[in-house]
């Protein structure tokens, strides 16, 4: 897991701004008033179909209208699928996010070129 690299976009439909976080399962990126958390992401080996990429996410809110600081509100937690994206969707009026990679490796996938140099 700790090799992996997920790609999130993340949508702020309020000023119509997105940006790319790149992210590695466990870590957690506050950008304004959201929080956006990477449990897992994986996608399926190049010998395999169909082809799928997902990410485990979870998706905390800021409730500014409570007193002080404000409280997170949780307004997502599951898997968002690239190639499916309907499947399962971050339903929010201000916030969007959805999965756009997963970098990973699989056996067998090493260049021949660098495992040949390497020997």
């Amino acid at each position: 897991m700790e090799e992996r690299v997920a790609t999130l976009g993340l949508l702020n439909k309020r000023n119509n701004l997105s940006q790319d976080l790149e992210m590695t399962p466990g870590e957690s990126r506050r950008v304004g008033n959201v929080i956006v958390r990477l449990a897992a992401c994986e996608r399926t080996a190049p010998w395999e179909m169909p082809r799928e990429t997902g990410a485990f996410v979870q998706v905390l809110v800021r409730d500014n209208a409570a007193e002080g600081e404000g409280r997170w509100d949780k307004v997502f937690s599951g898997w968002l699928f690239r190639n499916s994206p309907s499947r399962n969707v971050v339903e929010h009026p201000i916030y969007d996010v959805w999965v756009k990679d997963c970098a990973m490796s699989f056996p067998g996938e090493e260049d021949p070129a660098s495992a040949s140099n390497a020997a």
